[in-house]
């Protein structure tokens, strides 16, 4: 048994006329909140809800109500949100949103806010794939997001096979000599053996798909198929990339810790 949404929908009114600060925080956010949490104790009991930690969770709150969300575009890096209670924040915009928001999240990493949001773009995915039987692989990268082997940036897989992606940027899609210097820069890739020129994410993309493919062929329970470590010289690099775009403070901190401009 929990106590259900309704029940402390109630008490959250009561304690914000104990605690001044409540009072501060957008009651949306304060009542998504106990939204997700009563809809994760019904789906999952408490038993078995996963508790988020002060120590090992980075804090995060979500406006549910897009329609009271105003983003606006001020040049081509840069952009401001105007949510609810906090006034506008200024972010830098990583990619266009390019449709209506539905809702936003605010989330701290280390010592930088980043802002994300969901989207309307009224695309309904099709039932059946347009040419099924066929396959592609898919390099998540820096500069582009999604790469396909076929050379095509795009953002939505119908039927998927994870492969370990270890070397597969190093790893010539001809000739599959694996050397680090073959990775001449984030976009080029020139083989040291072979010459084989191509964009480095296209290259990647092809020993993802070849290792893909030989993973459909051949599964191997609890095993993720990918290239196995080379004998010769290879460094390994990781890359991460920013899944939203981070809020800069422009004057003083404001009381949810989201900077106004």
């Amino acid at each position: 048994m929990w106590i259900g949404y309704h029940e402390q929908a109630r008490q959250l009114v009561e304690a914000k006329g104990e605690f001044e600060w409540l009072a501060e925080v957008p009651g949306h956010c304060l009542q998504q909140t106990l939204i997700d949490l009563d809809q994760a104790c019904a789906r999952h009991s408490t038993w078995k809800v996963d508790w988020k930690s002060k120590v090992k969770n980075s804090p995060s709150f979500r406006f549910p109500e897009g329609g009271k969300i105003l983003v606006e575009r001020l040049n081509r890096r840069w952009a401001r949100a105007k949510l609810p209670k906090l006034g506008w924040v200024r972010f830098r915009l990583t990619r266009p949103l390019g449709a209506s928001v539905k809702n936003a999240t605010v989330s701290r990493d280390g010592g930088h806010w980043y802002i994300s949001f969901l989207v309307e773009d009224g695309l309904t995915p099709p039932e059946r794939h347009a040419d099924p039987g066929t396959a592609v692989g898919i390099d998540r990268g820096v500069v582009k997001v999604v790469t396909r082997s076929d050379g095509i940036f795009h953002h939505r897989v119908f039927a998927r096979i994870t492969v370990n992606p270890a070397y597969t940027s190093q790893r010539c899609s001809v000739c599959t000599v694996v050397d680090g210097k073959s990775r001449e820069s984030q976009a080029v890739f020139r083989c040291t053996s072979c010459g084989h020129t191509e964009h480095a994410d296209v290259n990647a993309a092809k020993n993802i798909l070849t290792a893909g493919r030989a993973e459909h062929a051949h599964p191997r329970a609890g095993v993720r198929a990918g290239a196995r470590k080379p004998r010769n010289r290879v460094g390994r690099k990781a890359n991460r990339q920013a899944t939203a775009a981070q809020a800069t403070a422009q004057t003083e901190p404001e009381p949810a810790g989201i900077p106004r401009l």
